[in-house]
């Protein structure tokens, strides 16, 4: 079984915050391969279905950012996951909008839901980083992060979330390379 989580804070007030495009891509996955509704449980909103054959617990953390470790470290050890099956969707600020990058272990980079998951449940999970650009200013980043994408950036961001959805069935299969070419060609299509 893999575990994909998306990271992001709960409640509608950031839905469409820049900080959740984790929970958006959790969403969309949910949404092309047709899981079923969302359960609350291990401090997270979870769906469990089948990609390509392949059993896969999309997770959602409910405990805001700053601890999803808590949620994340509680459904893989439940579900007796090995942290090579997990992948970590979330925000990353050093990269363009439209940018995905994927790969085992690293930094937290800053990130604070990185930061809580390294804590938690170590560092030798994959991480599937949106790009989501860098504000002017960096006394800015916070309300960079916590604000919502512009009507400017919905179009291509829905092209985004739909690409990586479509292609996940390649990084299930161990081809992150492949899903990072492909989501890069439909976006510049």
């Amino acid at each position: 079984m893999f575990l994909l989580a998306g990271l992001g804070n709960p409640g509608s007030q950031y839905a469409n915050n820049r900080h959740n495009i984790g929970f958006m891509a959790i969403d969309a996955i949910a949404a092309q391969y047709r899981f079923p509704p969302f359960i609350a449980r291990h401090h997270a909103d979870i769906s469990k279905g089948v990609i390509r054959g392949e059993e896969v617990l999309l997770v959602k953390p409910q405990t805001y950012m700053n601890r999803s470790g808590v949620a994340l470290g509680e459904a893989a050890r439940f579900y007796k996951i090995p942290l090579q099956q997990v992948w970590v969707i979330h925000d990353e600020l050093d990269l363009a909008p439209g940018k995905v990058r994927m790969k085992h272990g690293g930094s937290d980079g800053g990130h604070n839901g990185i930061k809580s998951i390294d804590q938690h449940v170590g560092k030798d999970y994959g991480r599937i980083r949106l790009g989501i650009g860098r504000p002017e200013h960096k006394g800015e980043v916070t309300s960079y992060v916590l604000g919502d994408f512009t009507g400017e950036e919905s179009a291509p961001l829905q092209t985004l979330l739909a690409a990586l959805a479509h292609e996940l069935p390649a990084l299930l299969e161990g081809r992150p390379e492949t899903v990072m070419n492909n989501v890069a060609r439909t976006l510049h299509a």
